[in-house]
């Protein structure tokens, strides 16, 4: 079986920002992303692949098989947008996004321009109704 190229790794999570994030904006969001992200999650940043944050981590295991981890939250601040991985797709969840305000949709996650573009409230409560809905159906560690 393959291995999953997003994967937890050692390197320090300020200095991606510092070094990846190509705006002062971008950089500034993501320290704001880092505290938000912490509060909800209870868990510290931590880098999932070269270009992740992510925080905490839950086990998944699809029919076909195929299994492996990933973060419960998660963002990374690329060139074109900043990616937050907090939403978990389903159709029981689409009305927490109706409050968050300029946002584009990707198919595993929601793409903003600058934070200022989104509702924080919005946000916290689409990371734990995300986080609850992990901590129900899958093994978090």
């Amino acid at each position: 079986m393959a291995k999953n190229k997003t994967a937890q790794t050692d390197q320090n999570v300020m200095d991606f920002i510092n070094s990846f994030a190509n705006s002062e904006q971008k950089k500034q969001d993501s320290y704001t992303l880092l505290k938000v992200m912490e509060e909800a999650s209870g868990h510290q940043a931590k880098m999932w692949g070269p270009t992740i944050i992510g925080f905490g981590s839950y086990h998944y295991k699809y029919d076909s098989g195929h299994q492996g981890d990933a973060p419960m939250l998660g963002f990374s601040p690329r060139k074109a947008a900043i990616s937050l991985y907090v939403y978990t797709g389903l159709k029981e969840h689409e009305h927490l996004l109706k409050d968050l305000g300029k946002f584009k949709m990707g198919k595993a996650c929601i793409y903003v321009n600058k934070l200022s573009d989104i509702d924080q409230d919005a946000l916290k409560e689409l990371m734990k109704q995300s986080i609850s809905f992990l901590k129900n159906n899958y093994e978090i560690s």
